[in-house]
């Protein structure tokens, strides 16, 4: 769905990229993550043919972006870190006024502004005005705004900064349905926990380049990562675990694994049946929720 070759962007005083390449399947979510100043949000404007490239090229959807800036735009949705709402429009008129901007003809518009509004839980807000919506509740409109044409491709840059915690839990939400409806989607953060709910791959931008040089997965959804703690020290728990039908060990130590396995309730009560009947004292065991921190580290130490 995205590619990227050998990518080179430069400002009048710094080179912003350096020969960034990366691909992007389709139906997925992608994080991309790193400090501030990395090339994050320059990337992401390459990758919505806002900024031509110095050299290399990007392709959307088959389209390069220096050929097809305007055919790739009508396929893209793209949401910027500082984006702006007409603060007097309410929310249907904003969202009529976008439609009719990305081309979708007038008979089709209140269909397509009721169905974005659905989307993004807005639709009893139709008749309310921008500027008296909360800041989760703009960031919901801005991200109907960017989806209200249908695109292939949706691209996010600090989507939850300044969210609230249930705010950002809808925002999770709403993302993996986006995916499951069919969208691929490149997220951009520096904070990994808002990412980790939702990105099965990270791609990690430092100094304006592809740590490790290519994407990392971080979540298989059916061999999911679980940590198990045990109450008494057992050397022989990495063995124990190699040993069962199913289980990927990540890394183990006398107290503590970490691994993959099926995400089959049953499969996962036999194996922890089978601690516990081999002396195990099991104190937890559950689904890892820092996968996403754990592969950026990983990452970023093996690069330094």
């Amino acid at each position: 769905m995205i590619e990227v070759r050998d990518l080179v962007y430069e400002y009048p005083t710094t080179r912003a990229l350096k020969g960034v390449s990366l691909r992007v399947g389709p139906q997925t979510i992608t994080a991309l993550v790193g400090p501030n100043g990395a090339g994050k949000t320059t990337l992401l404007r390459c990758l919505a043919a806002l900024e031509p490239p110095y050299s290399g090229s990007v392709t959307i959807d088959g389209l390069d972006t220096r050929e097809a800036p305007r055919a790739i735009h009508a396929r893209l949705g793209y949401l910027p870190d500082f984006y702006g709402l007409y603060d007097s429009l309410s929310v249907r008129r904003a969202l009529t006024y976008t439609a009719r901007s990305r081309g979708i003809a007038p008979a089709l518009a209140a269909a397509v502004v009721e169905k974005a509004a659905g989307r993004v839980a807005l639709l009893d807000r139709l008749e309310s005005k921008a500027g008296e919506l909360s800041r989760g509740l703009r960031q919901r409109l801005a991200i109907a705004q960017a989806i209200v044409h249908e695109p292939r491709v949706l691209l996010l840059d600090e989507p939850a900064a300044g969210l609230d915690p249930q705010a950002r839990r809808d925002l999770s939400v709403l993302l993996l349905a986006l995916k499951d409806a069919g969208m691929t989607l490149v997220v951009s953060s520096h904070i990994l926990a808002e990412l980790e709910d939702y990105c099965s791959e990270m791609i990690i931008i430092e100094d304006g380049l592809i740590v490790g040089g290519k994407a990392v997965k971080v979540r298989d959804v059916e061999r999911p990562r679980y940590m198990l703690e045990i109450a008494a020290a057992r050397s022989d728990l990495r063995e124990f675990l190699s040993g069962r039908a199913g289980v990927d060990v990540i890394e183990a130590d006398e107290y503590h694994a970490l691994f993959t396995h099926t995400k089959n309730a049953a499969a996962r009560a036999k194996l922890i049946r089978n601690l516990v009947s081999a002396g195990f004292e099991v104190s937890s065991f559950g689904e890892s929720t820092k996968a996403l921190e754990d592969a950026y580290f990983k990452q970023v130490g093996q690069a330094q």
